[in-house]
């Protein structure tokens, strides 16, 4: 990433925080873009100006994070209805749908975005895209029992599928310890009727189309800020 689009990013992710009210609940999405939003709102909270806020972390790494930053946090089981959610996305397209999970905390977001009031989506310009799977492989989240089973499934819809390994070469695990399976659809032509398929198969935990979530897109690039509103 180079430095231009750090800035993107973080002139994005701090954008999101002026729709933060206080006393909101807010959920803190997990990713390089999002993280700078999750700054920005423990550097608000800490001067006064967002009291009463309280977040509900994506991701075991941004609950830590916001721990360490003196974020106030709390869970669904308390708070079932959060009012925002800031999030990033690997590739989004003109209906403002997204592909997430690039950072593997796909399961989590989409848990978070559904009990969230208004989800806004914070990228860089190179995140825009014509068509989903254009840019971006999907993951998809499975459970480690026969996972390569789903892998011949995803095969059979016309996917070229590779585990998610680490930098060692060691199996990546997800914050509930299931596998993801970077799945290359190339452009997908019907999400919708993808999306069907994969929940309706046992073994996907998950995956990463987050469709008709997004009610705003934040975009940063070099015109500057755009605000896309869902229709």
């Amino acid at each position: 990433m180079t430095d231009r689009f750090a800035e993107f990013k973080k002139i994005a992710g701090e954008r999101a925080v002026d729709f933060i009210k206080p006393g909101m609940t807010v959920g803190l999405g997990h990713g390089s873009t999002a993280i700078f939003a999750v700054r920005k709102i423990a550097a608000l909270i800490e001067a006064g100006k967002l009291p009463d806020v309280k977040g509900i972390a994506c991701s075991k790494f941004i609950n830590e994070e916001a721990l360490r930053l003196n974020i106030p946090l709390t869970n669904l089981s308390d708070n079932p209805v959060i009012d925002i959610t800031i999030d990033g996305a690997d590739e989004v397209d003109p209906n403002l749908d997204v592909i997430k999970g690039g950072g593997g905390a796909l399961l989590r977001e989409k848990i978070v975005a559904q009990a969230t009031k208004y989800e806004i989506i914070v990228v860089d310009e190179s995140k825009l895209s014509p068509a989903l799977g254009t840019k971006f492989r999907l993951p998809v989240e499975v459970i480690q029992f026969n996972w390569e089973c789903q892998r011949d499934y995803l095969q059979s819809l016309g996917a070229k599928v590779s585990i998610r390994r680490n930098n060692d070469n060691s199996i990546f695990l997800s914050d509930e310890n299931h596998f993801i399976l970077d799945s290359d659809f190339g452009p997908i032509v019907d999400t919708h009727k993808l999306s069907q398929l994969l929940n309706n198969r046992i073994g996907i935990v998950d995956h990463g189309l987050f469709l008709d979530i997004a009610k705003m897109v934040i975009v940063a690039g070099a015109n500057g800020i755009q605000e896309l509103t869902r229709k």
